[in-house]
């Protein structure tokens, strides 16, 4: 029988021949990632360990991201610790104020990240990555420590659901629509600890930060990991990005799939996933013959949507409007370079003059821990990937999951809302 894309990847990186699905191994790495709040915890780990230093100075990236620039005292132990130990064991990839961006923005901007790679990160949305190609997934802080230490990590091999993708998504349809599409069709945990493997014709229809939003969302399926194949837009972006070689891995024709599903793009809607879960899912239509949903913040940004397309989409329907006088718009470009391009394309001054507030990039809303923490009873609309209860603050606080395209034209008319109700 043959092998998925996934598990060509772990048997190269083991070693092996072949794998199966339920199979132990061990598979050597090629990144080791950690944040600010994950990284402390496995550098105590590290010290336990009586290691002296790290595998490979050149392949663990450190970003401080999550509370940073630090928000209290606390997250400024945090930082200190992960800076200290970078500057320690002179870890290249050490990503801080000015540098920094969100982790899995930055990763693959940097060119830190390429097909056939086996890549563990102390977060759970390091399944990002899936997007060129790669294997990565999201580990404990106490595997992050031991994967710096030894450079390997050990997996039982997933089995895998194919989703082939065939159709041209329509206007104002994301590859967040996308994602929550399937996450509402087969739950937050369909896909436990299964590889969610995105092939067919459909594929050449998104764009890179189309498959880097579905990929990140993987894990809101219960997903060890979403990946897609290399076509001729990974290879642009890798062309632009990245100088490092790479191994292409296909899925053979008689590889095994617990099961196949067919997505037609073309017949998605633009998708809003409601408190509180992402399986929460509901098609704009279906929103509009329910009562206004109104709302009291829109944050537009996170790993999952804060790339320049995300900001494109969000300024284009922003633009010649004003948000809501009594509500919130925060938007957060993901990294520094992304920042700096929407400045040079005017989106910053769109997004401005819309009476939004523009944030360096960090994580700090998502998960309710700085620039934009909820009240009791407030409702958001946000870009980010999880609504659970109390995620970006109080409990008793409401999270709807959209696109930026949603969550643009929400921001404009204080309730939950589509662009081509603005005659967009």
């Amino acid at each position: 029988m043959g092998m998925t894309m996934t598990q060509k990847i772990l048997a190269n990186a083991a070693g092996l021949p072949e794998v199966k699905a339920g199979q132990l191994i061990m598979a050597k790495l090629d990144l080791v990632l950690g944040n600010d709040i994950t990284s402390p915890v496995a550098i105590k780990e590290m010290d336990k360990m009586k290691v002296n230093g790290v595998f490979d100075k050149d392949k663990i990236a450190l970003v401080p991201d999550h509370f940073a620039p630090n928000k209290d005292i606390k997250s400024a132990e945090h930082c200190k610790c992960v800076r200290e130990f970078a500057r320690r064991n002179k870890i290249t990839n050490y990503f801080e104020m000015g540098e920094m961006g969100i982790e899995h923005a930055l990763l693959p901007e940097k060119g830190l990240t390429v097909p056939g790679d086996v890549i563990i990160g102390a977060d759970s949305h390091t399944c990002t990555y899936g997007a060129l190609g790669a294997f990565s997934t999201g580990v404990g802080s106490t595997d992050m420590a031991a994967g710096m230490a030894t450079g390997e990590a050990w997996f039982k091999v997933p089995s895998a659901i194919k989703f082939n993708l065939i159709g041209k998504p329509s206007k104002w349809v994301s590859g967040k629509d996308v994602i929550l599409h399937i996450i509402g069709l087969i739950g937050v945990d369909g896909a436990l600890y299964r590889s969610m493997e995105f092939t067919g014709p459909g594929v050449a229809e998104l764009s890179m930060d189309d498959r880097f939003t579905i990929a990140n969302m993987a894990i809101e399926a219960g997903g060890k990991n979403g990946i897609f194949p290399v076509d001729e837009k990974t290879v642009q972006y890798l062309n632009e990005h990245a100088t490092r070689d790479y191994k292409v891995f296909e899925a053979d024709p008689d590889a095994e799939y617990d099961e196949e599903i067919t997505i037609d793009l073309s017949s998605l809607r633009p998708t809003v996933s409601f408190p509180h879960l992402p399986e929460n899912t509901h098609t704009i239509d279906e929103i509009h013959d329910m009562q206004p949903i109104l709302i009291d913040q829109v944050v537009i940004g996170s790993c999952t949507n804060g790339r320049i397309d995300d900001l494109r989409i969000a300024a284009k329907v922003l633009e010649g409007h004003k948000k809501t006088k009594d509500m919130r718009l925060i938007i957060i470009p993901a990294t520094q370079a992304i920042y700096m391009q929407a400045m040079e394309e005017g989106l910053i001054k769109t997004f401005i003059e819309a009476g939004a507030v523009v944030s360096t990039p960090t994580c700090g809303p998502c998960l309710g821990g700085y620039m934009g923490v909820l009240a009791a009873g407030e409702r958001c609309v946000s870009t980010t990937n999880r609504n659970f209860v109390g995620r970006m603050g109080h409990v008793d606080s409401e999270v709807y999951l959209a696109s930026p395209a949603v969550a643009a034209a929400s921001a404009i008319t204080g309730k939950i809302s589509c662009p081509c109700e603005l005659g967009l």
